[in-house]
């Protein structure tokens, strides 16, 4: 088998059924990384597509496998295809590296590199030292390569982040109003377009913790939970609130616990982020007004804005732009 087969275009639509797959339980995961697997039979057919689901279950390899072995077709497969690099070492769930090698598998496509500094390049290595054919997506011979590996970091960034520098991912989310403002109209909580709705709440799903100052609680009341997109999370959500203060009546609190979410007080930013890494935070998402969310993009201790511009009321559509603090690191 050589490692043109499955052909390039076959790979790179299992590239982006796994990512599809891994991308739905972002949120639900941590403290491990969101994966996808999807499994390639010779002839470029997708014989199943998996992903991991939380810490404690199957990763996503070994999902995929006991898919096909359960359809019978588990030497069908010619190649897998994962988001990220099988782990080589025991933790909660056996090594994917020692269930790969189990099976009639010879041949793994790896979207991005574990970024672990403990254990990153193990599993190629291993897998290599099998007799395993290794590519990678960055070196894929398809148009889409670069795109497919890019959207490979980023599924892991969270997780990257974190292993690389023990806090967590942090994302800024902002809506502004046509004329620059970020209050509502009175009467009204919101004033985005329905799909920016959609994305706000894709942002709060993906999060493990959620990041508010007392200003906001008092201004609107807000729920913070996820209502307009599916949540696979099983595990209740952080409510981190900045309140110096003491502002916050324990009526909201006890109100947000009620809704499902974990609140809890905290008196500053870079202490709060400590504490959400040792709880195994891998995402935090920063929901506040202008006066938290710009010190937060001052501070430095952030990764992505997203910043959701509305139309104005008179036409038009919302713009969104999604700036990242720093480029992110593709390692093939």
């Amino acid at each position: 088998m050589s490692l043109s087969l499955p052909f390039p275009g076959a790979v790179a639509a299992a590239f982006d059924q796994a990512l599809l797959a891994g991308a739905a339980l972002a949120g639900a995961t941590a403290p491990n990384p969101p994966v996808g697997c999807a499994a390639l039979a010779a002839d470029g057919e997708i014989l199943a597509v998996g992903a991991h689901h939380g810490a404690g279950l199957a990763h996503a390899e070994a999902a995929v496998l006991d898919v096909c072995r359960q359809a019978g077709r588990l030497d069908a497969i010619a190649a897998l295809v994962v988001t990220l690099e099988p782990c080589n070492h025991q933790g909660r769930t056996p090594p994917c590296v020692a269930a790969i090698l189990a099976s009639p598998v010879r041949a793994v496509w790896i979207g991005a590199r574990d970024p672990n500094p403990a254990v990153a390049g193990g599993g190629a290595q291993a897998l290599g030292d099998a007799g395993l054919i290794i590519g990678f997506a960055a070196d894929l011979p398809h148009p889409d390569a670069s795109a497919l590996a890019r959207r490979c970091a980023r599924l892991i960034a969270p997780f990257s982040r974190r292993v690389r520098t023990g806090r967590p991912w942090v994302t800024v989310k902002q809506a502004l109003r046509a004329d620059g403002a970020m209050i509502p109209p009175a009467g009204s909580k919101t004033f985005t377009s329905e799909a920016s709705l959609d994305l706000a709440h894709s942002l709060r799903r993906r999060a493990d913790a959620i990041v508010t100052g007392s200003g906001t609680i008092l201004a609107d009341n807000p729920w913070f939970t996820v209502r307009r997109v599916a949540d696979p999370r099983t595990t209740r959500r952080r409510l981190a609130i900045l309140d110096r203060r003491g502002r916050v009546p324990a009526s909201y609190l006890v109100q947000a616990r009620e809704r499902g979410l974990v609140p809890s007080v905290h008196p500053d930013w870079p202490g709060l982020l400590t504490e959400l890494a040792a709880d195994g935070a891998l995402e935090v998402l920063v929901e506040a007004g202008p006066t938290l969310s710009g010190a937060v993009l001052a501070s430095g201790l952030w990764d992505e804005h997203v910043l959701i511009r509305a139309a104005d009321p008179s036409g038009g559509v919302d713009r969104v732009e999604t700036l990242l603090a720093q480029d992110l690191e593709i390692a093939a």
